[in-house]
């Protein structure tokens, strides 16, 4: 920022880079003459690397996913340390909260089948159970619809389907994403949804059947019966997409697309050990092929 005072403005660099005016003036009011402990330096040079990891992570990383890319990266730090240096600086992270707007339209004339999770979502090991829901998007030229689908144990996404439409095809093209990214062997899995049209309609179950999984759904309107999928919805919309403006349909199925591509590879998940979902699959292969 020093270095590119002359021709741009504090307040708006800092604006970029998301710390406070008042951090960086605190710094550079330091004597010229003064020189640096090793333990200022030491903390200088985690301010640097704190504001890049902050920003890498689209300004939604708090203080203890910044300690474990710190960490990845090799060095020794606490969280302690972390949150306090950012709390100087001016960063903070992003809490999702419970997203509580539905998508579900119940068919009065449907069967559905039993619930075979009941809350138990995560039952120890990839491919036992994946959750599935719908949830709408805006952008200029008008309402789309996402559908996604889960694996509740490595929080891996995946398929994903986005249309403008919430018709049965919707729900039917992410799983079919989902069983090709399993390449097929999908047998004896649970799909858990909750009780919408699209999850009931014949379409669906015929995939379901096509494909070996078993098909499970929770009670209408109790948003605990799909708590996984609620949780990606919260994620998502809280993390990215509230903070971004989308003039096209084709510019928000990219936007989708990149952050389900971040999620998945990046994004750091305190119930995997601080992995992503795709480096704690990864994980599991190396230790069962080192067994």
């Amino acid at each position: 920022m020093a270095a590119e005072c002359a021709t741009t403005a504090i307040t708006r660099m800092a604006c970029l880079l998301e710390v406070s005016t008042s951090g960086y003036y605190k710094h550079v009011n330091r004597s010229a003459t003064e020189e640096l402990t090793d333990r200022e330096q030491r903390k200088a040079d985690l301010s640097v690397k704190i504001v890049t990891h902050h920003r890498d992570s689209g300004g939604t990383y708090g203080s203890p996913r910044i300690t474990a890319d710190l960490r990845a990266a090799g060095e020794e730090v606490s969280e302690k340390t972390v949150a306090k240096i950012m709390a100087e600086i001016g960063l903070a992270g992003i809490s999702p909260r419970t997203f509580k707007v539905r998508t579900t339209v119940v068919d009065p004339t449907a069967s559905f089948p039993p619930d075979l999770v009941e809350r138990y979502f995560d039952q120890g090991r990839p491919d036992a159970v994946w959750s599935s829901d719908i949830t709408y998007l805006s952008c200029g030229e008008g309402d789309v619809y996402l559908c996604a689908i889960r694996d509740e144990h490595s929080k891996r996404v995946l398929g994903w389907s986005v249309a403008d439409h919430m018709r049965t095809e919707l729900v039917t093209d992410a799983l079919a994403r989902a069983v090709a990214a399993r390449g097929g062997r999908v047998s004896g899995t649970i799909m858990h949804s909750d009780r919408g049209t699209q999850y009931t309609a014949a379409a669906m179950a015929a995939a379901c059947a096509d494909a070996g999984l078993r098909r499970s759904m929770g009670a209408t309107g109790i948003c605990w019966d799909n708590s996984g999928a609620e949780s990606l919805w919260s994620t998502f919309k809280h993390e990215y997409y509230y903070r971004h403006t989308f003039a096209t349909t084709a510019e928000i199925i990219a936007a989708v697309d990149k952050w389900m591509h971040f999620y998945n590879t990046q994004r750091r998940h305190s119930t995997i050990g601080m992995l992503s979902p795709i480096a704690y699959e990864q994980s599991l292969n190396a230790a069962t092929q080192a067994a």
